[in-house]
């Protein structure tokens, strides 16, 4: 039987229900935005060694490359969820679009950064440089396609 309270009910529910979905969508972008800037916070130096601006440290280099590596297995894509898109956030509507691709280029971020760290420990301040110029690459091709 329908009554007025059974009504509120429904309506208290309702709109808790999407205030819960906005809450869990702002987490989400947060998440993602975080990882981002993990990500930053160590190509940033490494590219600085890499490009001359900044002394080159081997350790200090590999330490980057390990966090980098440790961060991208995390699960990114848990930060995309569908309807995640978000004005506080420049990630382009074209991720859900070609998620997919989306999924490949994150696979690529894990695999080249994970080579990244094994070459960084290995201290060849060549092939560190060589494989940093492979996971930056992977890095801006994801940004190229997925980020407004």
């Amino acid at each position: 039987m329908y009554t007025h309270r059974n009504g509120l009910l429904c309506l208290t529910l309702a709109l808790c229900s999407t205030c819960v979905q906005a809450d869990d969508v702002e987490k989400a972008v947060d998440y993602r935005q975080g990882l981002m800037n993990v990500y930053a916070h160590n190509v940033a130096p490494m590219g600085n060694m890499v490009k001359g601006k900044t002394a080159f440290d081997p350790a200090a280099f590999a330490r980057y490359a390990k966090d980098l590596a440790v961060a991208a297995r995390l699960d990114l894509l848990a930060g995309f969820p569908e309807d995640s898109i978000n004005d506080e956030s420049d990630a382009s509507d074209t991720i859900w679009l070609d998620w997919s691709k989306f999924q490949k280029k994150y696979e690529a971020l894990k695999i080249q950064s994970a080579k990244l760290s094994k070459v960084a420990a290995d201290g060849d301040k060549a092939a560190m440089k060589e494989q940093f110029g492979k996971t930056a690459k992977t890095c801006k091709g994801c940004h190229d396609d997925f980020k407004d």
